[in-house]
């Protein structure tokens, strides 16, 4: 675990009361209202979890996810208390169909490599329900010898209304992650498609699992995520399906060539893999591990980092923007209004858009 003096910014220590929040004081008794924390003060639970309490871990995420308005600015604290820059962890995202694996990939690997010593947190973004906007699959009780390990953390997260196959708050609770020591993270994908890409923004290393005779390799995947894949693993390669395994593996070592080089100078590289037989996982492991140490070596991951900031500025930005403008309730009920015109065929999505900003900045001239 790193010292406030590895601030990454030293000239601004981290501040340890909510007097120093942008936009001035606030009253730390106010976070005793959540039930998800009891009695706690931001201040005390950013210690808890520095000191990793896995349970003060959860109720921070808990915070970060929340949808009331009062609790934004406790959550913004906390993330400030918390934030470093961690450059000794490895946050790998999961990504691929469903019924590729990913739990089972995720749990056999996870659990390799807390048998190493290292601390492993997972972030499994689930897709949502659309009565209560809670988690599906749960994938907690799908990893369950992972869960049970002494050295893991698993997460399920509600997707939700965003895309990118992550939750929203997925930047936060992997801070919240590092800062109670755990140096790998895990985040698993909701699946692939147009609009998974997002997690690649947060990521370090991107991994995608393909099934072995799913049809047409090389059409199965939309080009873009192959196109960010930094390794690819055929999962499920065991009894019947291992010569269709090796075969998958041969077309896309061929279709690779026809990508364009990656930023980082590294060659994507495809394995076959059995994760209910644990077989292949130390050899994707130790090869994620040389690929990061070569990031290091290179300076590539350090530029990585930075680009992970500000693909978290961009998104703080918009989803702040966003807030705002919702947040006036002539223009929220004009907003559902519209929304009731464009499904009634009465005005076009982009008209609508224009009505509401023109109204929305009107209001503010």
């Amino acid at each position: 675990m790193q010292t406030d003096k590895d601030n990454n910014d030293p000239g601004k220590p981290i501040s340890k009361t909510t007097q120093d929040l942008p936009g001035g004081r606030l009253n730390p008794s106010a976070f005793r209202r959540t039930k998800h924390t009891g009695t706690e003060s931001v201040e005390s639970l950013a210690e808890k979890i520095k000191s990793g309490d896995t349970s003060a871990l959860s109720r921070g995420i808990t915070l970060i996810e929340s949808n009331k308005v009062t609790d934004k600015p406790l959550a913004r604290l906390l993330i400030r208390l918390c934030l470093r820059d961690r450059q000794d962890t490895a946050r790998i995202a999961i990504s691929g169909s469903p019924g590729a694996g990913k739990s089972t990939f995720i749990e056999a690997i996870g659990t390799y490599v807390a048998d190493q010593g290292h601390k492993v947190a997972v972030l499994a973004i689930d897709p949502s329900s659309s009565l209560t906007g809670g988690s599906i699959l749960g994938d907690k009780t799908r990893m369950e010898k992972l869960s049970a390990h002494p050295n893991a953390y698993i997460r399920p997260t509600p997707a939700g209304k965003t895309l990118g196959g992550v939750a929203r708050y997925t930047r936060e609770a992997i801070i919240l992650c590092e800062a109670a020591g755990y140096n790998v993270i895990f985040i698993e994908t909701v699946g692939v498609g147009q609009s998974e890409t997002i997690a690649e923004s947060m990521v370090d290393i991107f991994t995608l699992l393909l099934l072995p005779g799913a049809g047409d390799e090389l059409q199965g995947i939309k080009r873009g995520v192959v196109e960010m894949a930094d390794l690819i693993v055929v999962n499920k390669a065991d009894g019947e399906r291992i010569q269709l395994a090796s075969q998958a593996k041969i077309a896309y070592q061929r279709a690779l060539h026809l990508f364009p080089s990656k930023e980082s100078g590294s060659t994507v590289e495809v394995f076959i893999c059995s994760s209910t037989e644990d077989k292949g996982t130390g050899t994707i492991w130790q090869h994620i591990t040389d690929m990061l140490s070569t990031h290091r070596t290179t300076g590539y991951f350090a530029q990585r980092r930075q680009q992970q900031l500000m693909h978290w500025f961009d998104a703080s930005i918009r989803n702040n923007i966003f807030e705002i403008f919702l947040r006036n309730n002539d223009i929220h009920s004009e907003f559902e209004a519209l929304k009731q015109a464009i499904l009634n065929h009465q005005i076009t999505p982009f008209d609508a858009a224009d009505q509401l900003l023109a109204r929305f900045f009107k209001d503010k001239s």
